[in-house]
């Protein structure tokens, strides 16, 4: 969702804080800006409605503007519409506080009320600018420092907030806080740095804080200080970041997506290898020890979007090679619908950032029942691997387009690695088989390489189809499961409306919309039920229907009921997700460019939702 970044230090802090935002882009926005104090003068605050670009023209890409202590922010449209106006950073009406924003305040009505009858006035709709004055009216209502009226402030808002704040009287101080949305603060050699996410800074420090929830913390001097509510200091230690600067760069690719996809067969190769120890899968540095995975009885697996789609998979891996039942469900419903859980259930949480709002809520609800969880995540550090009882942590790096790619595909190893080794010491396969499919794991880099070498031909496909307005992907089981991310994948970057159904199910309504020339790509890669599929594709040909296939090698025979084949190599059906999903990633990626869609940053989405 919305960016923060921030700075005090030794340099210009403008030219830091518009690269710190250029970082940020692929959360989504819709406006910008920025304000920088220079010493005792007033605070200059510059905003822009629309790209980063418009910003930066304002300002000379930040040359124009003196200071050394600053704070920005892009903005993704809550309260208020997009304009200028209702932009970040908002200021008290005497500028005495600034501050910026990421969360939504509910009770906002109430507090503006509040807030007016004190004599306050307001210019725009947003929930910020309310929370900036009440920041203001604690301060000079009971002449506190900073620390302390923002704790008022925060026992007083009911919502989720990540803040940064300037104070007139403290010029070269930045003041944080946050409930339930991420916030971490970097220093190095006498430079404090502030963001939403690890690649705003990447590039000036890997040392890191992570505040924890309703804290605060002061940057001042090249030191950060935290802070309870209760205004006592907090001892934290840093944390190093291990992504190297180079992996939030494009590095030669026309957009960050096509590098991401390359990147697939490496993010795999590592993130196996963290639990492939002298040729076993260890997961005892999880903490799941042989005794805790014995008594696993039943899984449930919650998660969002693409996330959601690596549990649908796991969910037919699991129940096969385990022979637990397993439960998935989308995290925004999980905790509304009063879930069933005990202490017998485990609970698995999967999320790229670590930080999703609605997977957040899963954890404690799964918590307050007495259920057990594992997070499987990509940040070191985030909210839900610290809310958790263990965690796996993906090796996918810092993932910059918004559609995900390479952190699905390291959840999916993530998965595949507990489903083996839950079946060893279960019991439910012996050594021969483990070693088979532990064998079967370590070809699926290369088998990748090997899609990823042709996809021209998938460029060739995508261009004839760059006028469709609708596409069906029709499978069966984890077919079924990889048309779901298929489908997404086309529909949040190409912008073409897509659906994705059981192929039994297409008798049962959807086939009513199939007509003359309309998309339909099929995933046959489960032996088992390769010829039920082949006679659902078979019904919507005749009703005119183009066909897309995506099989095996050896399925040449298909080519008499496809109008288009891309054939994946062969591995085990268990861990076919890995590579059938490629060719469906590389068609909504080269239909997007087809349409002259921004590839990393589609619209109305965010990489990270941090609000329900």
């Amino acid at each position: 969702m919305c960016g923060i970044v921030g700075y005090v230090g030794r340099e210009q802090a403008a030219p830091i804080l518009l690269e710190g935002l250029s970082k940020l882009e692929y959360r989504g926005y819709d406006s910008a800006g920025i304000v920088v104090r220079d010493g005792e003068k007033k605070a200059e605050v510059i905003k822009a409605k629309g790209k980063l670009e418009n910003l930066s023209e304002k300002t000379n890409n930040g040359l124009d503007i003196k200071g050394k202590c600053g704070i920005g922010h892009t903005r993704w449209a809550t309260h208020g519409e997009p304009s200028e106006l209702n932009a970040h950073p908002h200021v008290s009406d005497d500028m005495n506080v600034v501050a910026v924003h990421n969360g939504i305040i509910e009770n906002y009505q109430e507090l503006k009320d509040k807030l007016i009858r004190k004599g306050y006035e307001f210019y725009s709709q947003t929930d910020t600018e309310i929370l900036t004055k009440l920041v203001d009216y604690y301060y000079k209502k009971y002449k506190v420092g900073p620390i302390d009226a923002i704790a008022k402030t925060m026992v007083r808002v009911r919502g989720t907030y990540a803040i940064a704040v300037m104070f007139k009287d403290y010029p070269n101080e930045i003041y944080v806080a946050r409930k339930d949305s991420p916030l971490i603060l970097g220093i190095t050699d006498g430079d404090c740095y502030l963001a939403s996410d690890v690649p705003a800074i990447l590039k000036h420090t890997r040392n890191v804080y992570y505040i924890d929830n309703l804290e605060m913390a002061r940057m001042h001097d090249g030191q950060i200080d935290f802070y309870n509510l209760d205004g006592d200091i907090v001892p934290k230690d840093t944390v190093e970041i291990k992504w190297d600067a180079e992996a939030a760069e494009k590095g030669g690719y026309e957009h960050f997506m096509m590098k991401e996809i390359h990147e697939q067969p490496r993010i795999i190769t590592e993130t196996f290898n963290s639990v492939y120890k002298n040729g076993k899968i260890d997961l005892s540095e999880i903490g799941l020890t042989d005794d805790i995975i014995k008594n696993i009885s039943k899984v449930t697996i919650v998660a969002c979007g693409s996330a959601y789609h690596v549990g649908m998979v796991a969910q037919y891996v699991i129940e096969d090679l385990v022979r637990v039942p397993v439960r998935v469900e989308l995290a925004s419903e999980f905790r509304y619908r009063s879930p069933i859980l005990s202490e017998d259930d485990y609970v698995i949480l999967i999320s790229q950032s670590g930080e999703t709002e609605d997977t957040k809520k899963a954890v404690s609800e799964a918590k307050a029942h007495g259920a057990k969880t594992l997070a499987i995540v990509n940040v070191v550090g985030s909210s839900i691997a610290r809310e958790a009882d263990n965690v796996f942590y993906t090796l996918a790096g810092p993932e910059i387009s918004v559609a995900t790619t390479k952190a699905y595909s390291a959840q999916l190893i993530a998965v595949y690695a507990i489903a083996t080794e839950f079946a060893r010491v279960k019991g439910k396969i012996d050594e021969e088989k483990y070693n088979y499919y532990i064998n079967e794991i370590l070809t699926l880099p290369s088998k990748i390489e090997k899609i990823i070498e042709n996809k021209e031909r998938i460029q060739w496909i995508a261009n004839k189809f760059s006028s469709a307005k609708d596409v069906f992907f029709i499978g069966r089981g984890i077919d079924y499961a990889i048309c779901l991310e298929g489908s997404l994948k086309m529909k949040e970057i190409s912008y073409i409306h897509s659906e994705a159904y059981a192929a039994g199910e297409l008798k049962h309504g959807p086939i009513a919309l199939i007509e003359d020339g309309i998309l339909v790509i099929s995933c046959l890669t489960q032996e088992d039920l390769f010829e039920k599929t082949v006679s659902n594709m078979v019904e919507v040909k005749s009703r005119g229907a183009v066909l897309l296939a995506v099989t095996t090698y050896g399925h040449y025979n298909i080519e008499d009921n496809s109008n288009y084949v891309t054939y994946i190599p062969k591995t085990d059906e268990h861990f076919m997700a890995s590579l059938a999903v490629v060719p469906m990633q590389l068609m909504g990626y080269y239909l997007s460019v087809s349409k002259g869609i921004d590839v990393d940053k589609p619209k109305n989405l965010a990489k990270s939702v941090t609000v329900e």
